[in-house]
């Protein structure tokens, strides 16, 4: 009896604080389980009950603590088993990568479940994907344009539809996909249940008021930390021609060989010219961006997943969701500029209580953003000083690396680079992308440019990276002192100055000015001395408000709960005010201020607040909107602008938007005509299928019989069966095959009436009449007894 009462005391035990105590049901449960989820993070503790009692939800939380789970477990439970009503939940991610890992993970939790689904996605055959939605599918992933083309293809309404996630919500709303997203809502019930998740979301909620939301829940965990406490964090600052150096020798001897490593850069061009240098330099490294192919990004992705290379070049397509076994390190090849999506960048390491290592290479042009990573982080900027101490390698800091060593891997570049002709060729290509590149990122704050200039006006000296501290470098001491000298370096003469003789006009106007002007450049140099001396006190590059890294004050709270009915944050509410009484000595000078009633113009997490801000919010539309009351007529006044036509050989004019083939669908909302193309009805002829609204009232079709108790079979994905996803699935390979076998397939799949039947009979019938009387015409002339008659006297 003691031994029973202590085993259902340890079972007890370990069912509380588990998913066993969320209540689900037994067969979502059991997939969690089996998937090795044994206790819930913190994001799915406070997301899930919310979600199982219906509300709008609005999460956040940092990269790899399990967002996914969080909004697929609740998914599993409120559909609980398929139904041939049509599709009940959605989930809109932003890239495709993002959406089959999505996929990915459904299949592993809701194995036992028996619901089908669907993914949509660009670049795949739309033939299969109106098949899978014509096999009625519970949940439909997919990216946004690519859904609302197959929607509006079959005029689909998606009346059934209870369940809505926008995973990456904020990169969702600010990709260009406002007229798809707001068509794609158009659709969906009012009734249905609205969710978003992304790890940089933004406490306002007009910048999503087109989601749909109704009496939100607002959770907000991580705001203070924003990163993995097990991610390490290294800055190095180098000339934008050193970073190919820089990189090479990175990989080459910091990182170990069986590391796994993620290489952001820019643009396509550098992605390229990267992968072949790299790959040149005896490196195993793969590629992604954007406009590769989609079998090609499914080949690349799957070598980097299954270990076969080591190092993958990638844009900031793979900053998001993505998540990689056992990766180890990631590389900003160049600086994000926008703080939340260098958040997203190295939160691709650190996952799930794993260590990481970010490195950062940092050119003279990319210090502003620099500064407002760490405004956006609440940290100070740590400098490494130059001094013989060389401090140890902890997180965060920020220093150079020693020339020698860039000058020995720069020498490896320049010869692999003379000779290849293709490298050759794209060191043009990546500089003008790069200037086209600079023009369209975002521009950094003005405080932060400011910081810049002063770091520069007091000619800032940086050391030694303390990475490279051990290492056996000249570089230190008097030598690093002359390299800093030599790199601020500035001419007192002029050029008016310079192999210049009494005959010339400008060196007397050059000697008058500065008798001028002498005592004053006197002072400015012994201002700039003074600066020096102190520059760390002066300067304060820790953040304006990292003293204030709280929740917002009791001012800030009443505005968010105006907007959110219900909050949940890993902050407490509370907020200590000193009395004041006790007033802090700074500087040695009393503070005055008075905490208790002293009103902030900002407030006090603003720069946060405004790094997640998304790019299309509805200040900045409301900002630009100017009423203009000069150009009353539009049309009149409007000038149509001129360009050369290489193929007519003249000027033509630009019609502009006005003429471009648009249509208008039911939400009135104006989109382009290509998402029209009869591809749908050109489709049903070939099969002979139904519509879908006619399709599901028909109960011929029944449920599959359970192998499981109580549920409607194994969780399957539809429109996927004999599909090869690293050759198949690609609408430029597949155009070629699918053109030579259309009238196979068609033959193959249509229903024939009885006199179809009858009539391919006859003239198969036909056929093979004619044949045997071209044979028994052949048998004759050769001599031989036509076929079916025998001679007389054969067989006696």
């Amino acid at each position: 009896m003691a031994s029973a009462k202590k085993l259902a005391a340890i079972k007890n035990k370990k069912k509380s604080g588990g998913f066993q105590s969320m209540g689900l049901s037994h067969h979502v449960l059991k997939g969690v389980l089996r998937r090795g989820y044994k206790v819930p993070t913190p994001i799915q503790r406070k997301t899930i009950p919310v979600i199982l009692e219906g509300k709008d939800v609005v999460a956040m939380a940092r990269t790899g603590s399990g967002k996914t789970a969080a909004f697929l477990v609740p998914m599993f439970e409120r559909l609980k088993t398929h139904s041939t009503s049509g599709i009940r939940a959605m989930i809109l991610s932003p890239t495709r990568e993002l959406a089959l890992q999505t996929l990915k993970f459904a299949k592993e939790i809701g194995k036992f479940t028996g619901l089908k689904a669907a993914v949509i996605l660009g670049g795949d055959r739309m033939d299969d994907q109106f098949a899978a939605l014509h096999d009625h599918p519970d949940i439909l992933i997919a990216t946004p344009g690519r859904l609302l083309h197959v929607l509006v293809e079959m005029g689909m309404k998606l009346k059934a539809v209870e369940y809505i996630v926008f995973d990456e919500a904020d990169r969702l709303f600010e990709m260009g996909f406002q007229d798809q997203l707001q068509e794609i809502i158009h659709r969906l019930p009012d009734s249905r249940q609205t969710l978003l998740f992304s790890a940089t979301l933004p406490k306002s909620l007009v910048e999503f008021a087109r989601a749909g939301l109704t009496d939100p829940t607002l959770i907000r965990l991580d705001v203070d930390t924003k990163l993995s406490e097990n991610l390490q964090l290294s800055f190095f600052s180098c000339r934008d021609s050193d970073k190919c150096a820089l990189l090479l020798y990175l990989l080459k001897h910091i990182i170990k060989p069986n590391e796994q490593t993620v290489v952001f850069a820019a643009t396509k061009h550098h992605v390229e010219f990267l992968h072949l240098l790299l790959t040149l330099c005896g490196l195993s490294v793969t590629y992604i961006y954007s406009s590769l192919d989609p079998a090609a990004r499914k080949i690349n992705a799957a070598k980097f997943s299954l270990g076969k290379c080591k190092v993958l070049i990638v844009t900031d397509l793979a900053a998001r969701g993505i998540d990689v076994p056992l990766l180890d390190n990631v590389i900003n090849f160049h600086f994000p500029a926008k703080p939340k999506l260098f958040v997203h960048r190295v939160g691709r390491v650190a996952r799930a209580g794993r260590s990481g290592i970010a490195y950062s290479l940092i050119a003279a042009d990319e210090m502003a953003h620099f500064i407002d990573l760490h405004v956006f982080l609440g940290r100070p900027v740590k400098l490494v000083p130059l001094t013989q101490n060389t401090p140890v390698d902890e997180d965060g800091w920020f220093g150079e690396v020693p020339q020698s060593l860039l000058d020995d891997q720069d020498t490896e570049v320049c010869h692999v680079v003379k000779e290849s002709v293709e490298l050759s060729g794209l060191v043009k290509v990546c500089s003008n992308a790069y200037k086209k590149y600079s023009k369209s990122r975002p521009n950094s704050a003005n405080e932060s440019v400011k910081r810049v200039k002063e770091l520069v006006e007091n000619a800032v000296k940086v050391g030694i990276h303390p990475m490279f501290s051990k290492l056996d470098v000249d570089e230190k001491g008097a030598r690093l002192d002359m390299l800093n000298a030599l790199k601020n370096y500035r001419p007192k003469t002029t050029i008016f100055e310079i192999n210049s003789t009494t005959k010339k006009a400008g060196l007397a106007v050059m000697k008058a000015k500065r008798e001028l002007h002498e005592q004053i450049i006197i002072n400015n140099e012994a201002k700039r001395k003074e600066k020096e001396e102190s520059l760390q006190a002066s300067l304060g590059l820790s953040n304006v408000g990292a003293s204030k890294r709280k929740i917002s004050d009791e001012a800030d709270q009443k505005e968010i709960e105006s907007v959110f009915d219900h909050v949940v944050s890993s902050c407490s509410k509370q907020t200590k005010v000193e009395p004041p009484a006790k007033k802090k000595m700074k500087l040695g000078v009393e503070e005055v201020k008075d905490k208790e009633n002293y009103i902030q113009y900002r407030p006090s997490d603003y720069a946060t607040e405004k790094g997640l801000n998304v790019g299309n919010s509805f200040e900045k539309q409301a900002t630009s909107a100017v009423l203009d009351f000069t150009n009353e007529d539009e049309n009149k006044t409007v000038k149509k602008k001129r360009y050369w036509d290489r193929k007519k050989k003249k000027f033509v004019t630009d019609s502009g938007d006005q003429q471009k083939k648009r249509i208008k669908t039911e939400s009135g909302n104006w989109i382009s005509a290509s998402y029209k193309s009869n591809a749908y009805n050109e489709w049903k002829r070939a099969t002979k299928f139904a519509d879908l609204d006619d399709d599901d009232d028909n109960d011929g079709e029944s449920e599959k019989k359970s192998s499981f108790k109580g549920q409607g079979g194994k969780f399957s994905v539809v429109g996927m069966k004999r599909r090869h996803w690293h050759t198949k699935g690609s609408e430029d390979q597949a155009s070629s095959r699918q053109n030579k076998m259309k009238y196979k397939k068609g033959k193959m799949g249509e229903l024939k009436s009885a006199d179809q039947i009858l009539k391919n009979r006859r003239r198969k019938a036909k056929i093979q009449n004619f044949q045997k009387y071209r044979e028994n015409v052949r048998a004759k002339k050769q001599g031989k007894p036509p076929k079916g008659k025998q001679s007389k006297g054969k067989g006696r």
